[in-house]
């Protein structure tokens, strides 16, 4: 890792409040495998799980729920599980695509070559997306994950986890900075 990565890595915030939506139309509290990954893992590692939600696929809806989200002051990073694929009922992709002002390339590629490894070419299938969003509400950080508990996993672990407080440390520089001129 470079100096000033490093650097940065140690700027970063201890604790990024995120909000988790579950995209389903089966998926209940009880059975929302992907959305309670995300919750135990962002726990572990030290941050807030502030809001969380399980929405039907269809697109208004998660807009609706997505945009009450971007515009709590107190949410650093919105994390989505479910509505990745192609079938018609899948929209999350999109939907996050209008949303998004600056994508993250590198984490549909780098989660798409993780899943890969694990998967094979069934990772093609995958429309993951990540990047960020500048609202009244300030910056945040946005990741959309397939609904797949393994899927859920890699991404948390091989890419969210290890990264989060350094993108989420990245937007707010950025916004401090434009709010102050």
């Amino acid at each position: 890792m470079s100096e000033s990565a490093e650097k940065h890595r140690e700027a970063a915030p201890e604790k990024v409040r995120s909000a988790v939506l579950t995209i389903s139309d089966t998926r209940t509290p009880e059975t929302d495998t992907g959305g309670n990954i995300i919750v135990e893992l962002l726990r572990e590692a030290g941050h807030e799980v502030y809001l969380r939600e399980i929405v039907r696929d269809e697109a208004r809806a998660i807009e609706e729920v997505l945009t009450a989200f971007l515009a709590d002051a107190d949410v650093d990073a919105i994390i989505t599980t479910g509505g990745t694929g192609i079938s018609a009922r899948d929209t999350t992709y999109e939907v996050m695509n209008r949303l998004i002002h600056k994508k993250l390339d590198g984490f549909g590629e780098l989660f798409r070559m993780l899943s890969y490894e694990e998967i094979g070419a069934a990772a093609m299938l995958s429309r993951a997306v990540a990047g960020s969003t500048t609202t009244a509400a300030g910056a945040k950080f946005l990741a959309c994950l397939p609904g797949s508990t393994n899927a859920v996993r890699l991404a948390m672990e091989k890419l969210l986890v290890p990264e989060m407080p350094h993108v989420v440390f990245e937007l707010r520089k950025h916004h401090h900075r434009t709010e102050a001129t």
